[in-house]
């Protein structure tokens, strides 16, 4: 019985000789020598593949060169506390990724002797591992007949297919794939795969595409139609939300301070940090920290003066973190609303992941005022010393 045609505009003779052909021509004079490519193994095709689900291959390149230095067998990643595990993925962002490997890792140790499953089945059970990534790492590390959507793919299609429907509603989604099936050359799915993917990256890309060098121009919709750059359609993005948060930087009379980790299951989960929260309405910093403190470690604060203002900006929300210094007047610190804690010295941070904004704070603390300041309120809180006069650093 064969199957129905595709969705949408029809799959012309043309069209799959330039996917089929001209396209995999084009990736082999202009593939990129990453070395999940040069040195191919189920292993690193799947740290690649995880990578790359919200990052550029030039971004990670360096990731996984040290990522897999540190880990360079699955078992060695099994084996690993998840600190460690962290602390190699640091400044690579959306650190749930980083805890589904090791997780996964961990189930591909205990449940299949440490080898890599190729089921498609196996592969969509692991933590971190959906319905395309699965595709990815079966086509190009087992040979499946799978093909990818992900965001290169679905903008190369979207575009050559001149797509009207919204990417990721159910319409544009049936398309996509049924297009991404009919189009991948028969026994080479990985090749298909790779190259359309290589293609979104270097030249289809989301502005200024370079379609005069594209293997599939003489075929693109999009060109054809004079605006390559509004496909895909994609949902009119809401204003993004600013967030004003305090942190207290809190101190202790031996010249240690307090950082906090933050759970598994909360934005930046796993991470370290310098324990605090958002700002309410009508509070000021002072009393935000201090509330803060209270509720996620049960301890009484004395927030003192300011140490720096960080921006940073996260996918979906940008914030503007003030960071005080702080001692604490009443009670110990325990683990109330956050996994764990920590008196660390300002030389052991290294030990420990954090995030990109927290450490805006770390580079205060260590630059020369910071580390005036530190000593000097150290002598006024715990040595006697009268009440200086503190500016922001």
């Amino acid at each position: 019985m064969k199957s129905a045609p595709p969705p949408g505009p029809s799959l012309s003779p043309a069209l799959k000789r330039a996917f089929r052909v001209r396209l995999p021509a084009w990736f082999e004079k202009r593939r990129r020598p990453f070395p999940w490519r040069t040195r191919r193994t189920p292993y690193r095709v799947w740290i690649s593949e995880i990578m790359l689900q919200q990052t550029r291959a030039d971004q990670a390149l360096p990731y996984f060169r040290a990522f897999v230095r540190r880990f360079p067998t699955l078992r060695s990643l099994a084996a690993a506390p998840q600190r460690e595990v962290l602390l190699a993925w640091e400044g690579l962002g959306y650190y749930a990724r980083a805890r589904n490997l090791h997780q996964a890792a961990r189930i591909i140790a205990r449940r299949h002797g440490g080898r890599f499953p190729s089921d498609p089945a196996a592969l969509r059970a692991l933590p971190g591992i959906g319905e395309y990534t699965a595709a990815a790492i079966g086509s190009l590390a087992f040979g499946h007949e799978a093909p990818v959507l992900d965001g290169n793919v679905i903008r190369v299609l979207a575009r050559v297919m001149a797509l009207e429907d919204r990417i990721h509603t159910r319409a544009a989604t049936q398309k996509l794939a049924a297009w991404a099936e009919a189009l991948k050359i028969p026994g080479r799915a990985g090749l298909s795969n790779e190259a359309q993917m290589e293609l979104g990256a270097l030249c289809c890309t989301p502005r200024d595409p370079d379609c005069a060098a594209c293997p599939l121009g003489n075929v693109c919709r999009a060109r054809a139609g004079g605006k390559p750059e509004a496909y895909p359609v994609k949902k009119r993005r809401a204003p993004v939300p600013h967030k004003v948060v305090g942190a207290a930087v809190t101190l202790r009379r031996d010249g240690r301070i307090l950082v906090a980790q933050r759970k598994d299951s909360s934005m930046l989960g796993g991470l370290w940090e310098f324990p605090g929260g958002g700002l309410d309405p009508g509070e000021t910093m002072d009393q935000c920290i201090a509330r803060e403190l209270s509720e996620e470690m049960g301890v009484r604060l004395e927030v003192g003066p300011l140490l720096t203002i960080v921006h940073h900006a996260y996918s979906h929300f940008t914030i503007e973190l003030h960071a005080h210094w702080a001692r604490i007047r009443a009670g110990r610190p325990r683990a109330i609303h956050c996994a764990d804690f920590a008196w660390v010295r300002p030389g052991q941070f290294g030990r420990y992941p954090f995030s990109r904004a927290d450490h805006h704070i770390i580079e205060a603390l260590r630059a020369p005022a910071g580390r005036a300041a530190r000593k000097e309120l150290i002598s006024m809180w715990f040595g006697g010393k009268k009440k200086p006069v503190l500016k922001g650093v």
